[in-house]
């Protein structure tokens, strides 16, 4: 399917291509809208706009589905924890209808498990605080090493065009004359 739009997509550009380029040896003196080159670029309009509705609805197409399949994760696990929560509402109105010893002891589990699930929840936020704290860290330190080597970076560009200002105040065609001589000279010099 992919071959066929793709062929049909190259077809279509140079079947419009040349539509284009024979335009001026197709117009008449007829007025545009009526002109068979007026039905025809309408047609190709109307292919052109058709053709890229289709190819962004293609494209879409499997977000949209992705997206319907999470809904339909979410909505199941809803359903499979009201299921739950219904269950345990059951069992916990069976066991209060006959003993009230075993309302007195779930109290006190119930207890327990809320201070123990309290100490984890705490547990858990420092643990998350101290890792937030450690990421903010590592993102100071990382951007104060990158403003460091800016900093560095227009450093150099300022010296640099500071340098080749001072340069172009003091040179001179005599001095450059002179410093040719005198590499003239060094090399002479050396040759020797």
């Amino acid at each position: 399917m992919r071959r066929l739009t793709q062929l049909f997509c190259s077809a279509g550009s140079v079947g419009l291509l040349l539509l284009l380029s024979a335009a001026p040896a197709l117009a008449e003196e007829e007025s545009p809208a009526e002109s068979l080159t007026g039905w025809v670029f309408r047609w190709i309009n109307f292919a052109i706009v058709f053709g890229a509705i289709v190819y962004a609805f293609r494209r879409a197409a499997p977000s949209f589905r992705r997206h319907a399949e999470e809904i339909g994760e979410r909505i199941e696990e809803g359903t499979r924890a009201r299921e739950a929560a219904e269950k345990q509402r059951r069992d916990v109105e069976a066991k209060l209808a006959g003993i009230e010893q075993e309302v007195a002891g779930m109290r006190v589990e119930a207890k327990r498990s809320a201070e123990e699930e309290a100490g984890r929840v705490r547990e858990l936020a420092r643990t998350e605080a101290e890792m937030i704290e450690r990421a903010a860290q590592a993102e100071i330190a990382a951007r104060e090493r990158a403003a460091r080597l800016e900093l560095k970076v227009l450093a150099a560009r300022l010296a640099i065009e500071r340098a080749e200002a001072i340069l172009r105040q003091e040179m001179t065609p005599r001095s450059e004359a002179l410093l040719f001589g005198t590499f003239v000279r060094e090399l002479e010099g050396k040759l020797n």
